[in-house]
């Protein structure tokens, strides 16, 4: 406990500290939230793990659970400490519990509201939204250690936002043209915003075969840029040899990737724990980087 973060998350042990974390769960859900009562506690209660959060003084402040399947659900923040890094930390806290159960694949059905949160960590939206107890939900998945497949442009569009809200300081992007319906598509745009503007020292370097085609066209990230200019930097590619590459991929500095073997289409493979293939994509960039030129295309803009 610190300072900057004062308060403590631990996994329960004893029927006292799961008697908090439901109170902290009906406070949320129950009285705040309008879930039925008899929705919020359930049969997966008695075979979960559990965190509980505790202010300094002791206090209940928020608790989730992970069941045996790996899903992870009932996170829950008491609202006088949200926005303060609680929900961060127990999800932290499960993540490490499933990897000590063995559990390379956790999931979630996160509130809309929450994805933003889940992201950060590493999962991934899939599938349509749909509603729990009256409340907007999406399944969300994160595998550990393994790829996982990219079939179609929504999947493309949920792999993106998690590797740009995953990232830290750092992304890499090699494109043809900016892939139009892919990062132009408004939530890929709000993720990259968040992140250009989440702190100082952020970095967006983006690899393009032809920027003429984007300039002809038009782009929904060549005018965010052009407000966020100190997050973003453009180079097109000179080098015929480099020129001949086909592919196109997205990186992280949080070992997550989404690499397509033909930059023109969208399917491929995407992961967010693998830091070894993940660095051998930046460290394939960087020196086409250096070799490539300015976008003079874009001057105009002042990117």
């Amino acid at each position: 406990m610190s300072a900057a973060a004062p308060f403590r998350v631990a996994i329960v042990t004893g029927a006292g500290d799961l008697t908090a974390a439901h109170a902290v769960r009906t406070a949320v859900f129950v009285d705040e939230q309008g879930v039925p009562a008899d929705l919020e506690r359930d049969a997966l209660d008695a075979l979960s793990r559990h965190v509980l959060a505790t202010a300094a003084d002791g206090t209940p402040i928020g608790a989730g659970r992970i069941a045996p399947d790996g899903r992870i659900g009932r996170l829950a923040v008491r609202s006088d400490w949200r926005g303060r890094g609680v929900g961060d930390a127990m999800l932290r806290a499960l993540l490490e519990a499933a990897r000590e159960a063995g559990l390379r694949e956790t999931y979630l059905h996160a509130q809309l509201q929450a994805m933003a949160l889940y992201a950060r960590a590493g999962f991934v939206a899939e599938g349509a939204r749909y509603e729990e107890a009256g409340i907007a939900h999406r399944t969300m998945r994160r595998v550990a250690g393994a790829a996982f497949p990219v079939d179609d442009l929504a999947a493309a569009v949920d792999a993106t936002v998690t590797l740009v809200s995953a990232a830290r300081r750092s992304l890499w992007l090699r494109s043809r043209d900016l892939d139009p319906g892919l990062y132009d598509h408004p939530d890929v745009l709000a993720a990259l915003r968040r992140f250009a503007t989440g702190g100082r020292g952020v970095q967006i370097q983006v690899l393009l075969h032809d920027p003429a085609s984007v300039q002809r066209r038009g782009s929904a990230l060549l005018a965010l840029s052009q407000r966020l200019s100190s997050a973003f930097a453009f180079r097109a590619v000179e080098d015929a040899v480099d020129r001949e590459y086909a592919g196109a991929f997205l990186v992280n500095d949080a070992g997550g990737f989404h690499v397509r073997a033909l930059g023109h289409r969208v399917d491929g493979e995407a992961a967010t724990d693998l830091p070894g293939r993940a660095r051998q994509l930046a460290q394939q960039f960087a020196p086409v980087w250096e070799r490539s030129r300015a976008c003079s295309e874009f001057r105009a803009l002042g990117i």
